[in-house]
């Protein structure tokens, strides 16, 4: 029996032990958190009832003491932190990744430990791109315990998945990720998701790309007719994705891809967003319009000509790295090979040409107005120029088409001549046909009696000379007598 007795006492006292020893273990909860570096983490301590004090550790050193006054202690991150009074949460300003570890808070005899894992997410260049360039993205962790691997999804701003290249891997810790080239349209809030099994994470973590650009594309081209006003515009979108640096540009055209380019300005936008633009060239005459849309550059060619044709190059500059935009500009013009009226039953050329070879799917096609189908003429693939002979009068319309799509148009209206011109004609074609006549004759006699003079004074230069030689024949037979 006192086996028995002795049996049932010790086991009571270990269940005593067990129980007692229970109970601070069953008073600690321990809670996981995450938090982003560069950021703010509020940290959760559940529970306390009001108007108790409380002391927030961290891996046993203080970080803050609140009872009736506010007390510091002596953690790392103690002087980026405070405790919010109405909640005993403690608020980590400026989050680094050396905080990440246990936190715990004590209050009365209870105490709640707080598990911090930090990310810290950056992105190359600060975020700021320029179409084509690869953006890179650095994933680090920390925490108290073992690292888990994680698992990276990205989204882009329109909320599509994009799959980057993992360029290095210093797995758990450090992730390099290689994204694809940015374009303008790429700028905006992407996300980061990553995952973890144990512990279980599922953290999104935002980031922000901004690709400095134009809202136009790369290559544009513009056609106009001679004589005509043009305006070009490049649309900038560094007020659309709340660019916050300075950059510069400038506007140059050359007439060939080959030639030499002149500037026509340059301008600069500063961190505020401020646009300032400065005219350059006098090469031909342009203007920068007054009024015009925010965000804009923008040129307007008041009265075309036809060597203003060619390729107008707007550049933008970005800490040593250039994009640019271009808009060709190709100019029609029509003309004929005789000037004025078309005489009945005369033939006249008629001339449309543009400045520059056109793409594959686009002609010249000369079309008479009310006329048939005989009358149309087109231009073979990358001709400049097509010609079309004219008879009679009439309306003939020069169309530069990219497929059925009508670009531009140029009309050459070809009169016939009055009634009264034709008899003019006539009468001076006699005219002139019966003075060429007697102009002729006239010739002809003057030189029949040119010759006749000439005959007349040779036949008197013999005589004289016949009777020069007799007469000093006679004076010298009278000397032999």
């Amino acid at each position: 029996m006192e086996s028995c007795g002795t049996v049932v006492s010790s086991t009571l006292a270990i269940f005593l032990v067990l129980h007692l020893g229970l109970i601070p273990v069953m008073a600690q909860q321990t809670e996981l958190q995450i938090g982003m570096a560069g950021q703010v983490v509020i940290l959760n301590c559940r529970g306390i009832p009001p108007n108790t004090g409380v002391t927030w550790k961290y891996s046993k050193l203080v970080v803050r003491l609140f009872t009736t006054t506010h007390l510091k202690g002596k953690a790392a991150m103690t002087d980026r932190s405070e405790i919010i009074p109405s909640t005993k949460q403690l608020k980590v300003l400026d989050l680094r990744l050396s905080d990440a570890g246990i936190y715990t808070c004590e209050y009365g005899s209870h105490a709640v430990s707080i598990s911090l894992h930090v990310f810290k997410l950056t992105i190359s260049s600060d975020g700021h791109f320029l179409p084509n360039e690869v953006p890179r993205l650095t994933l680090m962790q920390n925490s108290s315990g073992p690292l888990p691997n994680l698992s990276i999804s990205l989204f882009n701003s329109n909320n599509d998945a994009v799959r980057p290249k993992l360029l290095q891997s210093k797995a758990p810790q450090e992730y390099i990720l290689e994204l694809k080239k940015l374009e303008a349209t790429d700028s905006g809030a992407w996300m980061c998701r990553v995952h973890s099994d144990s512990p279980s994470i599922n953290q999104d973590i935002p980031f922000d790309v901004k690709v400095l650009g134009f809202q136009n594309p790369d290559f544009e081209r513009k056609y106009a007719t001679v004589d005509s006003t043009v305006i070009l515009s490049w649309r900038l979108n560094f007020q659309k994705i709340d660019w916050k640096e300075g950059f510069t540009g400038q506007l140059n055209w050359k007439q060939q891809e080959n030639a030499n380019a002149h500037e026509l300005l340059d301008f600069n936008v500063t961190a505020r967003g401020k646009q300032h633009e400065t005219k350059k060239s006098s090469r031909f005459r342009f203007e920068i319009p007054e009024s015009k849309p925010e965000s804009t550059i923008e040129v307007k060619l008041p009265k075309v000509h036809f060597n203003h044709s060619g390729q107008y190059q707007c550049q933008l500059a970005y800490n040593g790295r250039l994009v640019q935009s271009k808009i060709e500009l190709v100019v029609m013009k029509v003309s004929a090979n005789a000037v004025g009226p078309l005489p009945r039953g005369a033939e006249m050329t008629l001339i449309c040409q543009v400045s520059s070879p056109l793409p594959s799917n686009a002609h010249l096609s000369w079309e008479r107005v009310n006329g048939t189908p005989t009358d149309i003429k087109k231009s073979k693939q990358h001709e400049v120029k097509v010609e079309v002979q004219v008879r009679a009068a009439g309306l003939w319309n020069c169309h530069l088409m990219e497929g059925d799509d009508r670009k531009i148009s140029l009309n050459y209206p070809v009169e016939e001549a009055p009634v009264w011109i034709r008899y003019v004609i006539i009468g001076a074609s006699i005219g002139g046909s019966v003075l060429a006549f007697g102009l002729a004759c006239l010739c002809i006699i003057n030189g029949i009696s040119w010759q006749r003079r000439r005959q007349r004074a040779k036949r008197m230069a013999r005589a004289r000379q016949y009777l020069l030689e007799n007469k000093m024949c006679q004076c010298q037979h009278r000397l032999n007598k």
